[in-house]
């Protein structure tokens, strides 16, 4: 089994064509899978539905808490993208012996096929079964180590940090 926590993030919000602001009704994530038609034994779990920046270190001790007690051996976390890598960094250093895959999204799910967290979620779900224990972060199509990664916020890509650092000298 796989276990899903959802923690909010872009991947959840909506949109209110009135006064055109996001917000959080309800998770998109069971119609995502079954989309997808994905026939692996999932549960899913909301933890909390909150903007990353918004964030506090008590949520990232309940998604924490949560990694810990769970069963599974296999966890993914939608996340929103700008403090996802600050989540990564406190489920690695708790030494958890699964496997720990944090995923979101640049565009809501609800806008339709211009969202990309339709793609990054089933990228998670294959990264989460084959990847050894750890903490990873997966968007657009790749997987990173927690702790060589970041979100570039020019070309809202994740990107390699070691390989930057090498390019940089």
């Amino acid at each position: 089994m796989i276990q899903v926590f959802i923690t909010g993030g872009t991947f959840d919000k909506e949109y209110n064509f009135i006064t055109g602001e996001l917000f959080f009704k309800d998770t998109h994530l069971k119609e995502m899978f079954d989309r997808g038609r994905c026939t692996q034994d999932i549960d899913i779990r909301t933890l909390m539905m909150v903007d990353s920046l918004e964030m506090s270190e008590d949520d990232r001790e309940i998604i924490l808490h949560n990694c810990r007690k769970c069963a599974a051996k296999s966890i993914i976390i939608t996340h929103g993208t700008d403090t996802m890598v600050a989540t990564a960094k406190v489920l690695a250093k708790a030494n958890i012996d699964k496997t720990i895959v944090l995923t979101g999204a640049m565009v809501p799910y609800a806008f339709g096929t211009s969202s990309d967290g339709f793609f990054n979620l089933g990228s998670a779900l294959a990264f989460s079964q084959t990847l050894d224990s750890g903490v990873y972060v997966v968007m657009n199509g790749r997987y990173f180590d927690w702790d060589n990664v970041k979100k570039n916020r020019k070309t809202g890509n994740f990107e390699e940090t070691k390989t930057l650092e090498l390019e940089d000298n």
